[in-house]
């Protein structure tokens, strides 16, 4: 586990549960230009670089079907995040946050989440845009993304 840097003032942190509640399995990596979360750009607009999603062989068989979707839902363990932060001092707000208020990495359960453009895809290999998770990421599950039920016009935000 890499070390932490202490919390910032206003920051809260909790002691987790050694116990787990769900066991996942990661059906694959992402393949980033961004080598370490620091490098990961925390504008969705920056994002452009193209990555690759690989899925490992035996979950190949599962993106049947997905071709002609132009976007998926990646969902991905953001596993070099800090876990223990309820409370964040973000430099983008001027109070400290809740963490679930927030779209920050760290978190008590680090699920990344993107809607991704698809550019290609050649068996278990799909090349995307707009990802911002740094490289060797672990794939947890991958979505249609479905304009049709996944946006919602007019939602508000604080």
């Amino acid at each position: 586990m890499p070390e932490f840097k202490p919390p910032r003032p206003g920051e809260v942190s909790i002691m987790l549960s050694q116990a787990t509640d769900a066991g996942l399995v990661f059906i694959g990596r992402i393949r980033s230009a961004y080598p370490t979360p620091a490098d990961c750009p925390k504008n969705t607009l920056e994002r452009r670089e193209p990555a690759i999603i690989e899925v490992d062989p035996p979950f190949d068989a599962g993106l049947a079907g997905i071709d002609g979707f132009s976007h998926l839902i990646a969902l991905y363990w953001l596993d070099r995040s800090r876990r223990d932060l309820i409370v964040q001092r973000p430099s983008h707000r001027p109070e400290p946050t809740g963490v679930f208020a927030l779209r920050s990495p760290v978190r008590p359960n680090p699920i990344g989440f993107s809607v991704v453009e698809v550019i290609s895809r050649q068996k278990g290999r799909i090349e995307i845009r707009t990802i911002d998770c740094a490289d060797g990421t672990p794939l947890i599950d991958l979505k249609p993304y479905l304009a049709s039920s996944d946006a919602v016009p007019g939602a508000l935000r604080p």
